[in-house]
């Protein structure tokens, strides 16, 4: 089957606190976004990559693959007034209702080879999959009065991206009115009635958000490098 991964990077930084937003700020030498399209492209080069950016950022965005020398291959296209919208035009790029798709955050640059690779097998196998990891800390849940209750961790997951599937059901699910409750691509499809299937995420696979972030990023990518 054909393979597909749109990499979303719409974001404004606004927590970074910086001039420019976050998926273009430098690791490692390197903007961040291009660690992730390559992360993927690293891992399998039949994968097409669609890149969804605000089209404000355009000329910004091939100025930088200019000044990096980054000539790797990607399909450009204009985000929208939310993740949601911003992936629907993603999966409109895609003609083939019967390929497999991984919807990413762009500011995820450590996904783990294995876990991409994963999450193709498992899509194909079963529609979807969703990268996700266990909890280490203990959690509570806050009610409207301000009380708070124990919860048993092992019940929950933090979910992660890469969000894989077979392109015809996404393109489906995403034919949806969008809704408050869509806060990632898993829960879109949930609402065609279809159960998701979870894979282990890795936990070095973090969304770069804020500088304490960007300072954790350059850690991982001098292990990396040692």
């Amino acid at each position: 089957m054909k393979k597909y991964a749109i990499i979303v990077a719409g974001g404004s930084g606004t927590r970074m606190g910086s001039p420019i937003p976050k998926q273009y700020l430098e690791i490692g030498g390197k903007p961040v976004l291009m660690h992730t399209l390559e992360k993927f492209f690293l891992t399998d080069s039949s994968i097409n990559l669609i890149l969804v950016i605000p089209e404000t950022d355009f000329d910004f965005w091939h100025s930088l693959c200019q000044k990096h020398d980054f000539h790797l291959p990607h399909l450009l296209t204009k985000g929208g007034k939310s993740r949601f919208q911003s992936v629907r035009n993603g999966l409109a790029r895609i003609l083939d209702h019967d390929g497999l798709v991984a919807i990413h955050d762009g500011v995820r640059p450590f996904v783990n080879t294995e876990v991409i690779l994963n999450s193709f097998q498992t899509a194909q196998d079963q529609g979807s999959a969703i990268a996700v990891v266990a909890l280490k800390d203990s959690i509570r849940k806050l009610t409207d009065d301000g009380k708070s209750f124990f919860q048993e961790r092992q019940y929950f997951r933090l979910v992660q991206t890469p969000q894989t599937f077979q392109v015809s059901k996404i393109k489906k699910a995403f034919e949806a009115t969008e809704l408050h409750h869509f806060t990632d691509d898993a829960t879109v499809y949930e609402h065609q009635g279809w159960q998701v299937s979870l894979i282990a995420g890795n936990t070095e696979n973090i969304k770069i958000t804020t500088p304490e972030d960007m300072e954790y990023a350059e850690f991982i990518l001098g292990k990396k490098t040692s």
